[in-house]
C-alpha cells in the first residue's frame, strides 16, 4: 500500500469514527435526553455535564481534509467520483447540521432543568432524533460509497 492509498484508507477510518461517533448517541445517548425534557436533559448539567462538542469540532475538519487529499491524490482515478459524491454529501449534512440540528440541540439541551416534562420539548426532540436518524442514514450510505471508491482506487490488493 503506497502512501497515498494510506491517506484515502485513513479518509475512511475517519468517515467510520463520525458514524461509529454518531450510532453510539442515537443508541446511549440520544434516547435518554429526549426522553422527557426538560426532566431527562441532567446529563448535560452541572459542573460533570456530557459535552460531545470538542469531539464533534475536532473529527469534522479531520475527515473533512483527509477526504480532500485523497480528492487530490486520486483525482486522475476510478475513485474520483466517489470521492467526490462522499466529499458533497459529507458537506452538504455538515451545512444542515450547524444551520438545523446544532442550534435545535442546543436550545432544547439547553432548558434549565425541571422535574416535569415539556410536552412540546418532548415532540421538539423526537423530531430532532428522528431527523438525525435519517442524516445518519445518508452518512452511512456515503461511507459505503467512500469504501467502494477505495476499493476503485487499486489500494486493495485484487483477488
Amino acid at each position: 500500500m503506497d502512501f497515498k492509498s494510506i491517506i484515502y484508507a485513513f479518509a475512511c477510518l475517519s468517515f467510520a469514527v463520525v458514524i461509529g461517533a454518531a450510532v453510539y448517541e442515537h443508541v446511549a445517548v440520544v434516547p435518554r435526553w429526549s426522553a422527557a425534557p426538560p426532566a431527562s436533559l441532567s446529563m448535560f448539567q452541572g459542573k460533570y455535564g456530557l459535552n460531545p462538542t470538542p469531539f464533534w469540532k475536532a473529527i469534522h475538519p479531520v475527515t473533512l481534509l483527509l477526504l480532500v487529499a485523497s480528492i487530490i491524490l486520486f483525482w486522475k482515478t476510478g475513485s474520483r467520483l466517489y470521492l467526490l459524491i462522499t466529499f458533497a454529501g459529507y458537506a452538504l449534512v455538515l451545512i444542515i447540521t450547524f444551520a438545523f440540528f446544532v442550534p435545535e440541540l442546543i436550545a432544547i439541551t439547553g432548558q434549565a432543568f425541571s422535574g416535569n416534562a415539556d410536552p412540546s420539548l418532548t415532540k421538539r426532540a423526537g423530531l430532532w432524533e428522528t431527523l438525525s436518524l435519517v442524516r445518519l442514514a445518508f452518512l452511512i450510505v456515503l461511507a459505503i460509497t467512500a469504501f467502494l471508491g477505495l476499493a476503485k482506487s487499486g489500494a486493495l490488493p485484487s483477488s
